[in-house]
């Protein structure tokens, strides 16, 4: 069994939720205005927006998972503002519900600054046991994974490979494309030896 279990998600595959989730939206709830939980949110947000015909779509950056599959003991805006959204029906998308502690900073956050006539939230993906389970969601996870999304393979890769060097102590790139695929159990979508020389763009390694 892998360490963390991780699942890379194809484009595809985001399109295919991002419709599902517009389909029950269109069913239920047409919002006034989208507010996208930055980052996880705003491509999701943008699909979903296309999809219902809805032209406002403003963003909130909330910092929780700030290393793959580690995180702060708390969630918090990171640039707060206020913006009269008077008689507005409001939606807020995310990509995915883990702990919740994004959607419930955020739901709480709006509804104090914002002014919105009315609040609901929606995810793409929903992890059973989370304690907010938001009002919309395209897809249930029963078991816990990390889901890998393509906007930030990048940034999950070099995480993930940096767990591993920290580890093993090595760099070897036989090793660590052997440890990737036991530590999480799968091939990464971008060759770790690509990984390996941005790292040392950013000076992760030298």
């Amino acid at each position: 069994m892998p360490k963390i279990p991780v699942k890379a998600v194809k484009w595809e595959e985001i399109v295919d939720l991002s419709t599902r989730l517009s389909e029950i939206l269109k069913e239920e709830y047409v919002p006034d205005v989208i507010i996208a939980i930055a980052r996880g949110g705003l491509v999701p947000a943008r699909l979903v927006a296309d999809a219902l015909g809805i032209m406002d779509v403003l963003s909130l950056k909330v910092e929780h998972w700030v290393m793959t599959a580690s995180h702060t003991p708390e969630a918090k805006i990171k640039y707060p503002y206020k913006v009269n959204l008077e008689g507005k029906k409001v939606l807020l998308i995310d990509d995915i519900t883990d702990t919740g502690d994004s959607l419930i900073i955020t739901s709480k956050y709006v509804k104090e600054n914002f002014n919105p006539s009315e609040v609901k939230s929606s995810t793409l993906q929903y992890i059973l046991g989370s304690k907010f389970v938001p009002d919309y969601y395209a897809q249930t996870v029963k078991d816990w994974t990390w889901f890998m999304y393509p906007w930030n393979y990048w940034e999950d890769e070099i995480n993930l490979t940096k767990k591993i060097i920290d580890e093993t102590k090595s760099v070897e790139l036989s090793d660590l494309e052997t440890k990737f695929k036991e530590n999480y159990g799968i091939t990464p979508p971008i060759p770790l030896s690509k990984i390996l020389d941005e790292m040392k763009r950013r000076n992760i390694l030298t």
